[in-house]
């Protein structure tokens, strides 16, 4: 009986390996749009697509971000100034895409622009702090989306929406985690809609990356501190700050600096004739965040706040 079972376990296991090796043909005339690229994961994964011969389409939020990107790539990338938050350019956006496409569609939509300032304890911020990342994270994802999908279906093409770890676990207050949870359920609704229509949707689950939206976090700290109201300074205290932004730095000294692991899982939800409805990329990701977020509430509990310091008027 187990070397029954141990063989049909070889076979799946071998025809899963052969599947993920499985690509789609003509990439060089397939055209992908990327939302973010001025840096972190987008500048790198549009790279990493010209380099493989794929026609990029790639936003930027600033001019100077467009000019670097043009820099490094071929002729084939093109750029275009885009800020997801305001529809009347996300709509430009839409009509500049299918200029360019034509009548072949758009094969590839990636989501990945994205913002974590403000960030910090939940009681030091306001309702427009969270706003502010929501309306970027979530509610821009969804409005770019919205408006490309008629591009995307007429190729029968594909969608990833980067998410985060953080979108399972949350680890800091703030609009980054909500923002993320929700491109979470709004990916799971949308790709059983698409479904019927050949196009497929993956999310993209990163863990800690040293990525200048992470570097940054130490400083939208100490901003959001300095903004809090005097009496929940007098309860937290100036040593929880600083004993915050230390496990901030142990973060990113820890963090991982190889975002091809991002931008592989990327490529592969893009390229390959069978791709996943997940991907996890980094270790802590794999052996730390997404275990945790199947665990007991009370172990996540215990694991999630033994590195966070204690107020100063805590019980």
């Amino acid at each position: 009986m187990w070397l029954y079972l141990a063989v049909l376990l070889g076979f799946y296991f071998l025809r899963q390996w052969y599947r993920e090796r499985q690509t789609v043909g003509n990439l060089t005339e397939k055209y992908v749009f990327i939302t973010g690229c001025d840096s972190g994961f987008g500048n790198h994964l549009a790279r990493q697509l010209d380099t493989r011969g794929m026609r990029v389409l790639a936003a930027c939020l600033t001019q100077k971000g467009a000019e670097e990107l043009e820099s490094l790539t071929s002729d084939r990338l093109k750029t275009i100034i885009l800020d997801i938050t305001i529809t009347e350019n996300v709509a430009a956006a839409a009509e500049w895409v299918k200029g360019c496409v034509g009548n072949k569609g758009l094969w590839g939509l990636v989501n990945n622009a994205g913002i974590g300032d403000p960030s910090g304890p939940n009681e030091w911020l306001t309702k427009d702090d969270f706003a502010k990342v929501i309306n970027v994270n979530l509610l821009g994802l969804i409005d770019v989306t919205l408006h490309m999908l008629p591009l995307v279906r007429a190729a029968s093409g594909r969608v990833v929406n980067v998410t985060s770890v953080f979108g399972r676990l949350p680890y800091i207050g703030g609009g980054y985690s909500p923002s993320k949870y929700g491109v979470e359920a709004f990916s799971d609704s949308l790709r059983r809609e698409l479904r019927p229509f050949g196009v497929q949707l993956s999310i993209i689950e990163p863990g800690a990356f040293n990525t200048p939206l992470l570097r940054s976090i130490e400083e939208t700290f100490r901003k959001t501190w300095s903004q809090a109201p005097s009496d929940i300074k007098e309860l937290y205290g100036e040593q929880y700050l600083e004993n915050l932004c230390k496990v901030c730095q142990r973060i990113i000294q820890d963090a991982s600096q190889n975002l091809s692991l991002v931008t592989d899982s990327i490529e592969h939800a893009l390229t390959s004739c069978y791709p996943r409805t997940r991907y996890t990329a980094g270790w802590d990701a794999k052996l730390l965040f997404i275990p945790l977020s199947y665990m007991p509430t009370s172990l996540t509990e215990y694991m999630m706040t033994y590195f966070m310091p204690e107020p100063a008027q805590s019980m």
